[in-house]
């Protein structure tokens, strides 16, 4: 083993963490201590890959090679502390372009163990949940937790930080690809999710979207239906040659999209029992949802703990304090970890400990 068990301090009351997010187009480093943010640096490749009108997983893997080193070395400097007094390094290991996450997860590898320091091995939909404990560092399970994501759309009942339940999913698309692919029928840039709120701004929501997510189906959801029903609309008219409002139609779409979220998020915390609601993922970041979902718990007497936009899209800050919550526990990975593009949402992750526990049970 690279570095001791028997030498790190589980108990420490504010340990300071490295985390390292590499899973799409954001080369990223942050490093907390305890649940308090000293740095968080971001290097994007987002303008080039906007040129291709989405992220192409080689450029994307090239930009990360280029800049983690750099990202990483202005964390550490911005946090104002030095290389020794990290306690452990947080890397995002799945899900994501398996290219991209190589890079971070090999960096994080050769850093941890040249500095002799754990390895935590981090779900990036997990670290979108911890995100909450950033803007509220008080915050405590039991909690309801709206995931809205690229890659995931889901609600999730946190039971503590180390266990939760998943209430329901996305049977089909997630929240965030239909939010791109619809922007991209319109004619919007990459990333899509922006710019439909933008559009949507001067828009009207009066075009009939699906029923099909409204209510019913207990907490699961469908997108597939909505965005086929979006590009028939526009490709009917244009066809047609009649004209449409841009703006309407993504106004409507997002109420379609996001008003079922928010209805069922609610739901499920006052089913539930919780008295917390939290929200992260990409599409948290979106100011029709953000607005709707804090009415909506007011109106319900619920309190809602809603990361910063910045926290709820992808950033090493999140990896970093999901990576908090594995440290406490004892979770740490060993030199064989490798990246994984899919993971499921509940996956747990094969740690140090856990095989240590299962060869003592073999002798």
């Amino acid at each position: 083993m690279y570095y001791s068990l028997d030498k790190i301090e589980l108990h420490k009351a504010e340990p300071i963490i490295l985390g390292i997010e590499s899973s799409c187009d954001e080369t990223a480093a942050a490093v907390i201590k305890g649940r308090r943010i000293l740095s968080d640096e971001i290097a994007s490749s987002a303008k080039v890959q906007a040129q291709f009108g989405g992220v192409v997983p080689e450029i994307a893997s090239r930009a990360h090679t280029d800049a983690v080193a750099e990202v990483v070395e202005r964390a550490v400097k911005n946090a104002g502390i030095t290389y020794e007094d990290i306690d452990a390094v947080a890397v995002t290991y799945g899900a994501g372009l398996l290219g991209a996450l190589l890079v971070g997860v090999s960096f994080a590898k050769a850093f941890a163990y040249a500095l002799k320091k754990p390895l935590i091995a981090v779900n990036h939909i997990r670290g979108h949940l911890a995100a909450a404990y950033l803007d509220e560092p008080s915050l405590e399970a039991p909690f309801v937790t709206l995931l809205a994501s690229g890659g995931h759309t889901a609600i999730l009942y946190a039971k503590s930080d180390a266990e939760f339940e998943i209430l329901g999913a996305t049977l089909d698309d997630a929240a965030g690809e239909a939010f791109d692919k619809v922007a991209r029928v319109l004619g919007l840039s990459y990333p899509g999710g922006p710019n439909i709120e933008r559009e949507a701004n001067s828009g009207t929501a009066n075009i009939p979207m699906p029923k099909m997510l409204k209510g019913g189906g207990g907490y699961n959801f469908s997108y597939s239906g909505l965005k086929t029903a979006v590009i028939n609309y526009c490709h009917t008219k244009e066809q047609k040659n009649e004209p449409y409002s841009k703006a309407d139609v993504a106004a409507s779409f997002q109420a379609a999209a996001v008003d079922v979220l928010v209805e069922k998020t609610v739901q499920a915390a006052k089913e539930k029992g919780v008295r917390v609601v939290t929200a992260g993922g990409g599409v948290a970041a979106n100011g029709y949802l953000r607005s709707s979902l804090a009415k909506a718990c007011e109106e319900n007497g619920l309190r809602l703990v809603l990361p910063e936009k910045r926290y709820c899209t992808d950033n090493a800050a999140m990896i970093a304090s999901e990576g908090l919550v594995q440290y406490r526990l004892g979770n740490f990975a060993e030199m064989d970890l490798t990246a994984k593009a899919s993971i499921p949402l509940a996956a747990t992750l094969e740690t140090v400990q856990s095989r240590a526990a299962k060869k003592a049970e073999q002798r």
